[in-house]
Parts: C-alpha cells; structure tokens; sequence
C-alpha cells in the first residue's frame, strides 16, 4: 500500500461536542486523551446528503450549484458526501476540485464499481449529520424536495420517503415494468414498503445508525429502511428528466435490482415450487384416472408417444426453473458466507480524525479500522441514540 499518498484519515464524532467539562474527576487517562481530541474536531453537521457518483461529469456542476442553493435554504449546517463508484470519465477529478473550492463537499473513492446500492451504504455509513438525506446525481429527483423532507422531519418524522406522483422522459415499459414490480413487491412481502418510490429519502440519525448494522450483500435499500420501522411519512414529487448523460439503470440493471428485492424479502419464489408441486399432483392423478377410463371405454386418445413426451419435457422444464430459483438463494447465501466486505476505499477527501464508523469496512492506505479500546465509545453513541 505504500504507492498510496497519504491523506487524512476518517472519523466518526461522538453525539455531542465535549469540552473540558465532560471528563469526571477521576478520569483514566485514555478518556482524557480521548476527550480532549473529540474537543479539537469540528462540530457536527446538522444535515448530511449522500449522493453515488458514477460516469456524471455533465451533471456534477449543476448538481453542486442546486445542492448549495437548496442547503442554505435549510438554515442548518450541512455537508455533501459524493461517492465515487468506480467512474472512468472525469467525475473523480471534479469531485476533488470541488472539495479543494468547499470544505463541506466530501468525497469517498471506491477500488472499483460496487454498485449504486452499495455506495449509497457507504455514503450513510460515513455521514455525520443528524439526518441524512440519499439523493441521486441526476437530477431526476429535484433538490428543492429536500426543503419539504426536511420540514416532515422537524416535525418528528424519521424516515420520510419521496413518492413519485409523475415521471418525466420514461417510456412506456419502463414506466409500466416500474409499476408492476413496486406493486408486485408490496403484494409479496410482510414488510410495508411504499410503492412507487426510490432512494431519494430522508433518515434520521437513529435510523442510519440501526442501518449500519445490516450488512447484506445483496442490498435493497428502499426496502431495508422500511424494514427497521421507525415513524415514516412520504412527501409527493414530480420526477423530472435527467439533466444530462444517460441512464444507469438499464433493463439488465433493473431486473437485478428486482431480483435482489424479492429475495431480499419474500420467499414467495421458493414457496411456489411446493404450490406448483401439489397442483401437478392433482392434475396427474387427475390424468390417471381419465386414462385409466379411456382405455377400459376402448378409447385410443392416450395412444402413442406425443403425450408422454410433451408431460416429461413440461415437467422437466418446471423443475429447472424451480432449481434455477432455488439456486438464487443458495448463491446468495453463499455470498454471505464468504464475509467480504462491501465496499473497498482507496481515497478519501474532507474527512478528519481517527475513527471509521461502525461497521468496519475494507479501506486502503491510512483508511484503518478502529483500535478495540475506541469501539465502546461508538456503541455508547448507538446506545443512546437510539
């Protein structure tokens, strides 16, 4: 690792600022060191917005100017996390120019591509704020929403989704797949989780918190900040066009994120092999006994080899659909299994201090994990939070 340039590394604040007062008397002197360097950080951000980079150097420039024309509208300090998931144009590099020109812009540098899901997770893992928003960078969801999220969550709300009233510049099946899956979803899992609505959310402190600790590979976000609970609300939008670029949600893309959804919360799949199963019994037996009629009547429409045919390969095409989807959960278990982490940093910039949240997460260079002796702080921080 010693090609890397060295940089500063990552921290996570206590809940509060401490000063001289916070150490009791009596104090080790590991809790005064450790006091005294929480006194030296900044303060905490009030609000953190959390935006996956990936192949956006046309929208970088509009994103940053409408993010800091909505932000200062808020009133509260904040800061803008960008992660970049592995892009090959010229986003990394404006990335950093940005953070050089504004303290607030922070940025976090993936080894590779992990994929939107993941860099939204690590976009939470490493915000600060006591809210943290997600947000895309294409502009599709308006950053003037922010003002209404957060407005639900002054009022107590702490995960407040925005719900898609209309979609500009989608076709047809897009638009109709999208409706479809979301219901479809909703119908099939024990978990509420709101239809027709993304990433674009707001999440109290709390809730990023009990999220740090679900560490699936396979990662629906939507779905996981429904899981947790929490007192929820939706504020309604018009989604608009993407500023500029393209999609970055083919239909490859979208039918793996379904997949990871409906395995992520529904074992629906699985469970129609055992209806399927009891359904064809039925319908054998069933066949039995007209052939066995059949044929005592003299009858000669079982004769020949069509039929037992054409029932083997129908059969045999079931059963290897049903494997197929057994095998989605197998691998999937099996990814679990292996414990790789999710995302790999190679680069940080804006970030200060010594301690990487919780969870630990593969990081490179000066990127460490926390020593054992500062993970009660952070557990303590959880504690009492939430």
């Amino acid at each position: 690792m010693a090609s890397l340039a060295p940089h500063p590394q990552l921290v996570t604040y206590p809940a509060e600022p401490l000063g001289a007062s916070a150490v009791p008397m009596g104090a080790s002197a590991e809790a005064v060191v450790a006091t005294a360097q929480a006194a030296l950080l900044p303060p905490r951000p009030r609000l953190s917005l959390v935006v996956p980079i990936w192949n956006e150097e046309l929208v970088i420039p509009e994103l940053y100017k409408r993010v800091v024309e909505t932000m200062e509208q808020t009133g509260e300090s904040w800061e803008l996390i960008c992660v970049n998931d592995g892009s090959r144009d010229r986003s990394l590099e404006q990335l950093i120019a940005l953070n050089a020109e504004d303290p607030r812009v922070k940025v976090l540098n993936f080894s590779r591509n992990f994929g939107h899901q993941v860099a939204i997770t690590a976009g939470a893992d490493f915000a600060e704020g006591d809210a943290v928003i997600v947000m895309d960078a294409d502009l599709q969801d308006p950053p003037d929403t922010v003002l209404r999220m957060v407005e639900k969550w002054r009022e107590g709300y702490e995960v407040v989704y925005a719900k898609r009233t209309k979609r500009e510049g989608e076709t047809r099946f897009k638009l109709w797949t999208a409706a479809f899956f979301y219901r479809l979803l909703h119908s099939i899992t024990d978990v509420d989780i709101p239809v027709d609505t993304g990433d674009f959310r707001l999440m109290d402190r709390r809730v990023v918190l009990t999220m740090r600790h679900l560490r699936e590979k396979h990662r629906f976000m939507r779905g996981l900040s429904a899981w947790v609970g929490f007192k929820q609300v939706g504020v309604e939008y018009e989604r608009a066009e993407r500023f500029a670029g393209e999609t970055k949600y083919p239909l490859r893309k979208m039918v793996r994120l379904a997949v990871a959804a409906i395995t992520s919360f529904s074992f629906l799949p699985i469970q129609l092999a055992t209806y399927v199963g009891f359904t064809l019994a039925g319908i054998s037996l069933l066949g039995i006994l007209i052939a066995i009629i059949a044929r005592l009547s003299g009858s000669s429409a079982f004769q020949g080899q069509a039929t037992t045919l054409v029932a083997v390969l129908f059969l045999g095409g079931i059963q290897l659909i049903f494997l197929g989807i057994i095998g989605e959960y197998i691998g999937r278990i099996f990814d679990e299994a292996k414990g790789r982490p999710l995302y790999i940093i190679s680069r940080a910039w804006g970030f200060v201090g010594e301690m990487p949240p919780v969870p630990p997460v593969a990081m490179v260079g000066d990127l460490r994990p926390p020593a054992p002796s500062l993970q009660p702080e952070l557990q303590q921080e959880y504690t009492e939070t939430a």
